[in-house]
């Protein structure tokens, strides 16, 4: 049997079925293919209980709605019914001895609120947030565009000719700058240095990392523009809208189809053969897989051998969901509307961890990331009852050892069933100290390892969110390769989207964008 489309997509996360939608409303008859049964990639919504959903890998939207892939398809979105909904309070931090701050959308709410913690602080803030704002068309620009366009030499003449060439490459030099190395300099608050650390984990990166700094800005300056969105009624209402997009315009996404290898002729790519046996004739692949994947299996590439031997990727993530009876009762004050509030003993208890994962152990105290989706969206779960969403992102992907001394790991180093929940039950002890009566008022409880993760989505290797360390050596026009130039692959009508390439992970959509502008769209 032999089908045709215009446009071949393998895979269907958030890049897929991106380009495949600003494909499809182009004219292109697009096909996605997906080896799972449903669609999404990390964009998935389940049933933890009857009237229940949660969202078992991403949750949060905020890198979509500030980015450009939304700004072209908002409306179509809009009209198949997705909705973003948030709270004004993105995100906070949550100390072991029970300190709390909060951050607000809200600039002279955060101003005030970092100087009751250490007086100057609020105006080093603002400082620094106006520094990034007035870099912010170079750095996004350089971030989020095709390094290799002639958007970006131009966007790069206009600010050399504006700041002079030092004075351009003080500035690239300055956003190389870690997490640590921006807190310890701009902070003197232990809350308020506390409050950023984690959020370098959620760029794949730890805080002593090149360029974590920078994110820490980048993340700051969008929580304060956009909040921390989710998708009423969970992330698989986005998948949805895509999707629906895609089809209104006469093209398709199949589940349980999956790709066994992208055929070519010659030097040119000319479809894809599924497991099945079914031909998909096509002049254009787009292929949203790891470089692994691509390269050893769908269109080996021996050349490749060395670059796919140094390719790294990195922790791996520990998810944890809850069904609890009534609100969530923090015995901190002002933190029921926080939508990502981080439990962790500060900046050096992040890195602490980081560090213990990135050596195969199970963290003593590890970074705990809880979402609460209902403050959001009540939809969630039926009145009396809340959601809570646990991401815990410095796990190890091969176990070698606990930290802490107190859990039996297996000699293979493999996540089991026994050692999936142990690690749970020392997450659960910490959030059970900062909520009232949390035990007796747990309903469900699901855990997630890094191997669970892996099973969800071949794409996480190991349970790595982010399709390969994100460490500078290979970002941004170095991803996934040194070598590498735009999405090409070196086969003609191949492109390689995805979190393993530029502009790299999360849920923007950034690499379905470049490419099917690159494609017409």
């Amino acid at each position: 049997m032999t089908a045709s489309a215009d446009i071949a997509i393998v895979g269907s996360g958030i890049n897929a079925l991106a380009a495949g939608a600003m494909l499809a409303r182009s004219g292109k008859r697009v096909a996605v293919f997906e080896r799972a049964p449903i669609a999404g990639g990390c964009m998935r919504s389940e049933t933890l209980a009857e009237g229940v959903t949660y969202d078992p890998l991403a949750t949060t939207f905020v890198l979509w709605v500030t980015g450009a892939a939304h700004g072209a398809l908002a409306d179509d979105l809009a009209r198949h019914g997705v909705e973003f909904c948030g709270t004004d309070t993105p995100t906070g931090v949550l100390l072991p001895d029970g300190r709390a701050l909060t951050y607000r959308m809200d600039r002279a709410a955060n101003v005030a609120a970092f100087d009751a913690e250490a007086p100057g602080d609020g105006g080093q803030l603002a400082a620094d947030l106006d520094a990034f704002a007035a870099d912010a068309e170079l750095l996004f620009g350089l971030m989020g565009g095709d390094p290799w366009s002639r958007s970006t030499v131009k966007l790069l003449g206009k600010e050399a000719w504006k700041r002079k060439p030092r004075g351009l490459a003080t500035t690239m030099g300055g956003a190389l700058q870690s997490m640590r190395g921006w807190l310890e300099t701009s902070f003197n608050g232990e809350l308020n240095r506390a409050l950023w650390a984690p959020w370098c984990l959620h760029a794949g990166l730890g805080p002593e990392a090149s360029f974590s700094g920078q994110m820490g800005q980048v993340i700051g300056f969008a929580l304060e523009a956009a909040g921390a969105p989710v998708v009423k009624g969970g992330a698989a209402n986005m998948v949805r809208g895509l999707t629906a997009i895609i089809e209104e315009h006469g093209g398709e996404v199949r589940c349980n189809a999956e790709v066994a290898e992208i055929t070519r002729d010659g030097n040119r790519a000319t479809g894809l053969r599924l497991t099945s046996g079914e031909k998909i004739t096509a002049p254009t692949v787009l292929a949203s897989v790891t470089p692994n994947q691509l390269y050893e299996d769908l269109a080996p590439a021996p050349e490749r051998k060395d670059d796919l031997r140094k390719y790294k990727y990195g922790k791996g993530n520990f998810q944890l969901h809850y069904l609890l009876k009534g609100p969530v009762n923090w015995k901190t004050e002002g933190l029921e509307n926080v939508q990502l509030l981080h439990l962790t003993p500060g900046l050096d208890g992040v890195s602490k961890a980081g560090n213990e994962a990135e050596r195969g152990m199970l963290p003593e105290v590890p970074t705990i990331c809880v979402g609460q989706p209902c403050a959001a969206d009540p939809s969630r779960a039926p009145e009396g009852q809340t959601v809570l969403w646990l991401q815990m992102p410095e796990a190890p992907r091969h176990v070698k050892g606990d930290a802490a001394g107190q859990i039996d790991v297996p000699a293979d180093g493999q996540w089991t069933q026994d050692l999936r929940e142990a690690y749970a039950d020392r997450i659960e002890a910490i959030l059970a100290s900062h909520i009232k009566d949390f035990s007796e008022r747990v309903v469900t409880r699901r855990a997630i390892s890094p191997a669970d993760l892996e099973a969800y989505n071949i794409n996480l290797v190991g349970g790595d969110p982010y399709g390969g360390a994100c460490s500078l050596e290979q970002f941004f026009l170095w991803r996934p390769f040194a070598d590498s130039v735009r999405h090409d692959t070196g086969l003609k009508g191949l492109y390689h989207i995805g979190a393993s390439t530029h502009p790299g992970p999360g849920l923007a959509g950034g690499s379905g964008f470049l490419v099917a502008k690159e494609l017409g769209a």
